[in-house]
């Protein structure tokens, strides 16, 4: 599948922290590039088990139903792949085998794209603290990126022992939440997004569906869409832009170009849908999730 003109997709690998994080923010890409035929792998790095209120609840029995929920909604959406490390949900750190665990998984199943959490959004508008473990799965992707899996002599036992060679994909999709970013127009598979949503009913609150569109909806209305997903795609194999484009040199600004810089400086900014908006519902408790 061209994702533009600089990009050729074949193999995706989706890096998050728990079962139904993806479901929440980026099923509709996922959806869509199934579709196209790109070869889809989970990685999913927690098992899921503390996202439960109820006292008669173990974290044995909810990480085998998280499992099965995130299987479900994987085949509803086309993944071919669904990997999970079994790391313990609420625990998790950067640790250099969580890192050596997930490079292993971007040698085996050599992604072109990786989509994957920022790891730098902290707190929303909104009042949301954005859950530690996020912030700990994005901080891994990256690192996968360089230099786990793209370098030889990081984790050498991968490609000495288990003859795991090094993989650097072509991109990175950091999702942004609807603020900013490239939007991926998922009116198609928006419905199927849904569907696999639901899935989650041990994370599910009766206002998922209504939620989840609105958020969809405000992030395609940005870029002429009726529903859309946003990121930042940082395109891997490109040089650097001062090896690809001369610099100009800069000429003395006069008055009346000093004036209108300084005009297009004070101007408000548009406003655009607040990041975190659904990722605060889901892990707060709040309208959408019922657990946390």
């Amino acid at each position: 599948m061209r994702f533009n003109k600089d990009l050729e997709i074949e193999r995706a690998m989706v890096i998050y922290a728990h079962p139904d994080d993806a479901e929440f923010g980026v099923a509709g890409t996922v959806a869509k590039w199934a579709k196209a035929g790109v070869e889809v792998t989970y990685c999913m790095v927690t098992n899921g088990a503390s996202g439960s209120q109820d006292p008669d609840m173990t974290r044995e029995k909810l990480r085998d139903i998280r499992y099965d929920e995130q299987r479900r909604a994987a085949k509803i959406l086309g993944v071919k792949h669904v990997v999970f490390l079994g790391y313990e949900d609420g625990y998790l750190y950067p640790t250099l085998e969580v890192r050596r665990d997930v490079a292993r998984q971007v040698r085996i199943h050599k992604p072109d794209v990786i989509i994957a959490m920022d790891p730098r959004f902290r707190v929303a508008d909104e009042g949301y603290i954005n859950h530690p473990d996020h912030i700990a799965a994005g901080e891994v992707a990256l690192r996968t990126i360089n230099p786990d899996a793209s370098t030889r002599q990081m984790f050498p036992e991968l490609w000495r022992d288990e003859k795991l060679e090094p993989h650097k994909p072509k991109a990175l999709f950091l999702e942004t939440f609807g603020e900013g970013g490239t939007v991926v127009d998922i009116s198609d598979t928006m419905a199927t997004k849904i569907k696999a949503l639901l899935v989650h009913r041990s994370q599910l609150g009766p206002e998922a569906e209504g939620f989840i569109s609105a958020w969809n909806k405000r992030t395609g209305k940005s870029a002429g869409y009726k529903f859309g997903e946003s990121y930042r795609v940082i395109l891997l194999d490109q040089p650097p832009a001062a090896e690809t484009k001369p610099r100009r040199r800069a000429r003395p600004a006069s008055a009346a170009t000093r004036g209108s810089a300084a005009g297009r400086r004070s101007a408000p900014r548009t406003s655009r849908p607040r990041a975190g908006g659904a990722r605060a519902a889901k892990r707060s408790g709040g309208r959408v999730r019922r657990s946390r």
